[in-house]
């Protein structure tokens, strides 16, 4: 089984190279590994919990998205997507936050930031506190729940996400699993040596300190940034403390064994700091030049952008849509005419139970309906030519259930069924999310009869 990595940044200024180092790059290396099934995606629900300014959510969010791609995102071998694109998100996080304890959320960073930071300043606790940032956790439990994420790529700082992440989703198994884990309990991937860079001033890069080094700025504005990079006082010729300078954990992010090496050694010979900055500068423009220029041609293309997130939501929500409907049923918001099902299973006949049925048509080829026991089309197959494919077909259902199929969307919106790379059925039944839902869920249903 493929392992499942799922990261995102939150859409709310441009992207600078501690988002890169930190999160950027681990995660596309991740996307990488041939066993390795990756989910990134633009977290622009979360940017409105800081941000009240459209337009730059806006321009954010084609920048960031602009970055992934030109810093090597394949978009064609990863589910890359916009978080508002996903409807199945935000009522996720509904159910998870029945279930997600008030305590647990208290001890969140930010909030208990917020709260302190209030405290300090004589205010109420919760002054300036909203909902979306005391609840944020349980939006980021959801983006990873969603689709059972096994590896998050995430900076230091947000290891206690993931970890809530977990606590959260291992109650809902236990609530609402009935010995099934429904979600998978995700781990935090943290590249030790770079998780978190620091900034101009030597505090965490981040855009709130106004300490960050744009990504994908000029050569210019990258040299004139990196001047500004606070250093001591000490002078060329005098001995400096590599471990005690924040530009050399800035070198130490991006350089080879070698280069690093050669750099401590040279500070340490006494090199002087704008000879060290300029060392800096060149490391950085050689790793991040032709990323910039790829960069720079996307952002000229929003269309050609919108197109790639389109295709990646409609490729989440191939995933999406069926598993929040195993969680609704799981929950109890069920489809009255299952429930009725349920209700009335124990009065049904003997013998009636759910069925496969073949027929040949007139040009020659075959195909298959799926019944219910109460005598419901569930499916009707694509003519086949070999009527032997029927009968591998219906095994396999009996034997792994809605599990082994794939669903998709053709150009029109319409849900298809795929089976081992090629199209099994499609019916009208499946001219709507609410349609499909519904019909998903009596064919679980009705194939784990067989199986039983």
């Amino acid at each position: 089984m493929n392992t499942r990595i799922l990261t995102g940044i939150t859409t709310t200024g441009t992207p600078h190279l501690g988002n890169y180092a930190g999160a950027i790059r681990p995660a596309i290396v991740a996307s990488r590994a041939a066993d390795a099934d990756s989910f990134y995606f633009l977290a622009d629900y979360h940017a409105l919990i800081k941000c009240d300014d459209p337009l730059r959510i806006q321009q954010s969010r084609l920048e960031i998205a602009a970055t992934w791609l030109a810093a090597g995102l394949d978009a064609d071998r990863v589910t890359f997507y916009r978080q508002s694109d996903i409807p199945e998100i935000p009522e996720l996080t509904w159910l998870l936050t029945c279930v997600a304890g008030k305590g647990l959320l208290n001890r969140a960073h930010a909030y208990k930031a917020s709260v302190d930071k209030n405290l300090e300043q004589g205010e109420d606790p919760d002054a300036g506190v909203s909902m979306g940032l005391f609840s944020y956790p349980v939006l980021m439990a959801a983006d990873i729940l969603m689709f059972n994420a096994h590896k998050v790529p995430v900076g230091r700082d947000q290891i206690q996400h993931v970890e809530m992440a977990r606590d959260i989703g291992q109650r809902f198994n236990h609530l609402f699993g009935n010995g099934k884990e429904l979600f998978t309990l995700p781990e935090a991937l943290i590249e030790e040596s770079v998780a978190t860079l620091p900034g101009l001033d030597g505090r965490k890069m981040s855009k709130s300190y106004d300490n960050t080094i744009p990504l994908f700025a000029s050569a210019k504005e990258l040299k004139s940034t990196i001047a500004r990079i606070v250093t001591d006082s000490k002078l060329p010729g005098e001995p400096k403390d590599p471990d005690a300078s924040h530009l050399f954990t800035l070198y130490q992010a991006f350089a080879t064994p070698a280069q690093l090496a050669e750099f401590r050694s040279d500070l340490l010979a006494g090199l002087a700091w704008g000879e060290a900055k300029q060392r800096l500068f060149q490391l950085l423009d050689d790793e991040l030049g032709e990323a910039r220029e790829r960069y720079h041609a996307l952002i000229a293309k929003p269309g050609d952008l919108e197109d790639i997130l389109q295709a990646g939501a409609a490729k989440a929500r191939r995933i999406a849509t069926p598993f929040l409907g195993e969680l609704r049923e799981a929950v109890g918001l069920r489809n009255f005419r299952s429930a009725v099902q349920d209700t009335t299973a124990v009065k049904k006949k003997a013998g009636k139970t759910a069925r496969f049925a073949s027929f040949r048509e007139a040009d020659g080829n075959f195909r298959f309906r799926f019944f219910a026991a109460d005598g419901e089309q569930l499916l009707l197959s694509r003519p086949f030519s070999d009527p032997k494919a029927i009968g591998a077909c219906s095994q396999r259902l009996i034997a792994e259930g809605v599990d082994a199929l794939e669903l998709r969307t053709d150009e029109a919106d319409r849900f298809t069924l795929w089976l081992d790379g090629e199209c099994l059925a499609e019916s009208p039944d499946y001219a709507s999310i609410e349609l499909l839902e519904a019909a998903m869920l009596r064919l679980r249903q009705a194939l784990a009869t067989l199986a039983a």
